[in-house]
């Protein structure tokens, strides 16, 4: 591990200089790190200021401690690289409604795509359970808004397992997480209009177009499934917008 000797900003350099080696492939997944003795030798700087750093990157999830090895470069997606990148959009994106959108279209398109070309035609049959599972919630007397957000959830969260891809899961299950006030407004707009049916057939269209790996019905069927309020709080298709 190539590192060189720093003097100011101690704990940010030394976190730069960990990024830069599993860059350039000097530190790989999997390898042990020198200990904090050596590290503060290496670069120059107390011991306590290298036990920071290695703090930091735990935290991140890029580095694992394992008592009493040693302390190793993770191997893989970690579930606590998740939460800087969370609060990061959350904190960057202001009151930016479109954007946010924009986010969920991306991610709910690659995922599908991803599905359609991962999973095999059994895997893709099981997303009828949730399906079902749904239609029955939006076809009660009186829909209950939180059963439908619930069983609306369980069909995407059923599909996104389908990806077989984990790094797409849990940043699909972050942006999901994100978007949930956005998502649960418009089961309420649509449920309060009488439009469960539509949100149903809407998810059915989504499993037929996975069935059928219809990759170019993906863009425009996910597309149309969004529903925004507009200025007058009534819930409409995005592609009406």
């Amino acid at each position: 591990m190539d590192m060189k000797k720093i003097s100011t900003n101690a704990v940010q350099q030394i976190i730069d200089a960990f990024t830069q080696a599993l860059l350039e492939g000097s530190l790989r997944p999997g390898e042990q790190i020198p200990t904090e003795v050596e590290l503060s030798e290496k670069f120059g700087v107390a011991r306590n200021t290298a036990r920071e750093a290695i703090k930091i990157l735990v935290a991140m999830g890029v580095l694992e401690i394992r008592r009493p090895v040693g302390t190793f470069v993770c191997s893989g997606f970690t579930e606590p690289m998740i939460s800087p990148m969370l609060y990061g959009v959350i904190l960057g994106r202001g009151d930016s409604y479109n954007e946010l959108l924009d986010l969920r279209e991306i991610m709910e398109t690659g995922t599908m795509l991803t599905v359609i070309r991962n999973a095999g035609d059994e895997e893709i049959a099981t997303l009828s359970a949730p399906l079902v599972a749904l239609g029955e919630a939006c076809r009660r007397p009186e829909p209950s808004i939180e059963e439908v957000f619930r069983r609306d959830d369980a069909f995407h969260e059923t599909m996104m397992a389908l990806a077989h891809n984990s790094m797409v899961e849990r940043i699909a299950a972050t942006v999901r997480t994100m978007t949930h006030d956005m998502r649960h407004e418009s089961v309420e707009l649509m449920l309060k209009e009488g439009r469960a049916e539509e949100l149903y057939q809407a998810h059915e269209k989504l499993y037929r177009i996975l069935c059928d790996r219809d990759v170019a019905a993906v863009y425009e069927q996910i597309r149309s499934t969004y529903f925004v309020p507009d200025e007058s709080k009534r819930a409409v298709p995005l592609s009406e917008k």
